[in-house]
Formats: C-alpha cells, sequence, structure tokens
C-alpha cells in the first residue's frame, strides 16, 4: 500500500540557529556509509507497490555527492520494482543554494531528480548570517538559474518569517524577491523557538527577542495576500503553489495516506499506526549493520486519535471538511468572523482561520490536545 517514500539524510555542515532537527554535523559526509546503511534498511522492509513520490530531506540532502544520490535512486527503484517510468514519479531533493552547481544539478536531474526544494530562508544577508545559513542571498537566485539550465523547473522555495524585530527583516522585500524568481512553489514557516538550539540560548540570556504573535499575524496574512496576488494558492496553511505544482508528496501526509519513512528519525505511517527510527546517524547505521531493525517506537492510533488527526490534516488544507462535520451554530459562528469560507457542501480556513487553527480544531472535536 506503500507508495510514498522519504529519505532522511542527516549531514549538514552546520546547525542553523533554529534547527532541532535530527543532523550529524560532518566536515566529511561519509556517503558510501550511509548509502550501504539505507540498503540494508531496505532489505528488512517488504514494499509490494510502485513509487508515486519521493522525497529526499535532511538534513541537508545536497552534500552527497551526485553518484551517491544517483545511487540511492537506483536502489530504491530496484526495492520498488512496479515503479513507472521515473519521470512519472515526484521525486524531490532538498538542497542548499551553496550546493547548486551546473554539475551537481545536471548529474542531479539525470539521476532522476525533477523538483528540489530550495532552503532560501531569506534574502537578507544579515538576517542568513543570524540563522547560520552558509549562502547568501545572491547565491538563491544563481541556484535557480542553474537549476532551470538543467531542466529542473519544478523549484520550490523555502522562507521563515516572524523574525524578531530587531533585525529589521523586510518581510515584504523577501516576498518581492522571490517570487520575481517565479518559483513554482513556496513553503512558509514561522519562527518557533525550540530546545537546545542557539536560538533558545540567545533568547534566556536576553541577547535576543522571542517570535512575537501579533508579528506572526501580521507576516502571515501579508504572504497570503502578496502571494494570491502574483499567481499562487494556498493549498495548505504554510504552502503555496501554481496551478498543477503542489507537492504531490506532502499531499499524501495531509490526506491520511500511508508512507514509509527511511533514515535515522524517519517516519513511517501505515494507516493506523507510525513508528519512527532511533534519531543519531551512529546508532542508526550500527543497528541496521547488525541486521537489527533501527525502529525506535511504535504507536497504534486509537480510533479517536484518528478522527482528531482526520479533521486536524483537513483543515489544514484547502480541501476542508463537509458542512456536516460541524454544527450549524457554530459553523455560523465561524463563518461571521471570517475564520471559515463556505465552497459548495465543504467549509475551509480563511487565512485568519489557519491562524486559529488549533483552536478550530479542539472546538470541533472537544479535544485538549493536538496530534
Amino acid at each position: 500500500m506503500t507508495r510514498h517514500v522519504y529519505v532522511h539524510v542527516p549531514f549538514c555542515r552546520r546547525r542553523c540557529s533554529y534547527c532541532d532537527f535530527s543532523i550529524a554535523v560532518r566536515k566529511r559526509i561519509p556517503a558510501q556509509e550511509y548509502i550501504a546503511a539505507l540498503r540494508r534498511e531496505l532489505g528488512l522492509v517488504e514494499v509490494s507497490e510502485g513509487l508515486e513520490t519521493l522525497y529526499l530531506g535532511g538534513g541537508t540532502p545536497s552534500l552527497l555527492p551526485p553518484d551517491a544520490i544517483a545511487s540511492l535512486i537506483t536502489s530504491l527503484r530496484d526495492a520498488f520494482p512496479s515503479t513507472p517510468a521515473l519521470d512519472a514519479v515526484e521525486v524531490t531533493l532538498e538542497a542548499n543554494p551553496e550546493d547548486v552547481i551546473p554539475a551537481n544539478a545536471n548529474a542531479w536531474r539525470r539521476a532522476g531528480i525533477n523538483r528540489v526544494s530550495l532552503g532560501a530562508q531569506s534574502f537578507d544577508d544579515t538576517v542568513l548570517k543570524w540563522m547560520h545559513r552558509s549562502h547568501d542571498a545572491a547565491g538563491i537566485a544563481a541556484a535557480v538559474h542553474t537549476l532551470r539550465a538543467a531542466g529542473i523547473s519544478n523549484v520550490s522555495l523555502d522562507l521563515i518569517f516572524a523574525l524578531p524585530a530587531e533585525l529589521q527583516r523586510d518581510w515584504g522585500r523577501d516576498l518581492d524577491r522571490a517570487s520575481a524568481l517565479g518559483p513554482s512553489h513556496l513553503s512558509l514557516y514561522g519562527l518557533t523557538v525550540e530546545e537546545r538550539t542557539p536560538l533558545a540560548r540567545w533568547i534566556s540570556r536576553g541577547a535576543t527577542s522571542a517570535p512575537d504573535d501579533d508579528r506572526y499575524a501580521a507576516e502571515y496574512l501579508s504572504a497570503h495576500s502578496r502571494l494570491t496576488a502574483c499567481g499562487y494558492q494556498f493549498y495548505e496553511v504554510s504552502n503555496a503553489a501554481r496551478d498543477g505544482c503542489r507537492s504531490r508528496h506532502n499531499s499524501a501526509y495531509w490526506t491520511g495516506r500511508p508512507y514509509l519513512g527511511l533514515g535515522p528519525a524517519a517516519h513511517s505511517f501505515d494507516g493506523a499506526a507510525r513508528r519512527w527510527n532511533v534519531a543519531a546517524w551512529e546508532a542508526y547505521r550500527s543497528a541496521v549493520a547488525a541486521g537489527r531493525s533501527p525502529i525506535d517506537c511504535q504507536e497504534q492510533l486509537t480510533p479517536e486519535q484518528r478522527e482528531l488527526e482526520r479533521v486536524y490534516l483537513a483543515l489544514r488544507t484547502a480541501a476542508g471538511l463537509p458542512q456536516s462535520a460541524c454544527a450549524p451554530d457554530r459553523l455560523t459562528a465561524w463563518h461571521g468572523s471570517g475564520w471559515v469560507e463556505l465552497a459548495g457542501d465543504r467549509f475551509v480556513c480563511t487565512p485568519e482561520g489557519w491562524l486559529r487553527l488549533d483552536a478550530l480544531v479542539r472546538d470541533l472535536t472537544g479535544s485538549g490536545e493536538m496530534v
């Protein structure tokens, strides 16, 4: 039943100031050891379907040498023998702008990569330095042009908003520069403070301010206004795309379809249960080298949890929920407040409603916690 595969590549050159992902900071990327470990894990899982989407995320997958990426994709195709021609599969690579050079981009396209998610984050060099990013603003445009020259036209840009006021980041300018590049897709993420990150330490000692809710709301709504005017449609709370360019892989998550996760910290879901691998690279490598499953933990979702997740994921997207899922008085109140719109027999969140997503789901389900 699994047609969607996520591969976690944990390696990074440095840790960004806000990042709490499972990464392994390395000067030398152990590419061959990593590919060998992935192949061992593949040998431990049962597959029977062909691939529809493949997503190489991280970490920084673009740090892998192009031949390692090609080898990885070949191994996955061999493991999913009923996969159609690779051009029919959405194959996404997360990349940092500085890794997008002509030789790499051309090799990625030959290997089957047809979509790149570019970690731009900002077009302000001061902000990029504060984030501990290793590229500058000029490198973003250069990377987009290089990808297109290599035949990869489906390019997504990641941007982070709601930064501390003292950075004096011009969010409108960043949106304008991003849309001027004409990416097919944009992902927008509000800054969050996670424990054990440089950002959390800076805030604890007063070196920078915590994210501000009013700034978050204002910049989120501004993004909707500007990007919609440029022809983008927000099809999910944090994602906007041009026609025909929605992320098929991420859409599988949001519609509750099964997926397989490979690599350190990767999550899998079979429709009823979720499991995840050990997070540390060395622990993962050691487990599969010994022929052991790298699964760290798993949970069986109760019917109540599955329903809560179904409601939450549906309200995250532009598909929304049937009107019958909400009591008429509550729906009338939400509509009157501008938090939802009616589209035929369904109700969908407005941008203002997406800002209140957790509260709306709690109101709808009576749940005190989110999944």
